[in-house]
């Protein structure tokens, strides 16, 4: 009896784990090309980190949304890369969280150098949320941690 349940346990690991996500690596250019291209979706990023208490705290807001809205593009963009260049840190991250929007790693070192080219008034405070409406050009960013309704308050700021 015990190997049985120990072996379905074993399978249950496995199947997580074979769902787990693939997690790119990207550069300032790739997420550049997200935040221009033309779409009738609204953008939906976030800059978070594993380390930063805030960011982790907000999350299951932008996998709700994600359940809520089909008409919203999220990207959760990890900025784990600066101080920590190791993928599998996050991996372990989304897989543990069961995260189910896209999750990128953000392969830049030197913030002060891409910042600004995000948005001018982000001052690179963790977390933030740029949304995008790229068919108006409108866009918000909000430097601090989202509590319940801002995300939905904030798209509807840019939806018009």
């Amino acid at each position: 009896m015990k190997k049985l349940v120990w072996l379905i346990l074993f399978a249950l690991v496995l199947s997580s784990a074979a769902m787990a996500q693939n997690i790119s690596q990207i550069k300032l250019k790739d997420l550049q090309r997200v935040l221009t291209t033309k779409t009738d979706r609204i953008q939906v990023i976030n800059f978070w980190a594993t380390w930063c208490a805030p960011c982790v705290k907000e999350i299951p807001l932008f996998e709700k949304l994600r359940t809520d809205n089909t008409t919203i593009d999220i990207t959760l963009v990890s900025m784990d890369f600066d101080l920590d260049p190791d993928p599998a840190k996050v991996e372990r991250f989304v897989t543990r969280k069961n995260l189910q929007n896209k999750v990128v790693i953000l392969a830049e070192t030197d913030p002060n150098a891409w910042i600004d080219k995000i948005d001018k008034s982000w001052s690179g405070a963790l977390p933030a949320t740029l949304i995008i409406n790229t068919q108006t050009g409108k866009r918000k960013l909000v430097q601090k941690e989202l509590h319940e309704g801002d995300l939905e308050k904030l798209i509807s700021e840019v939806s018009n």
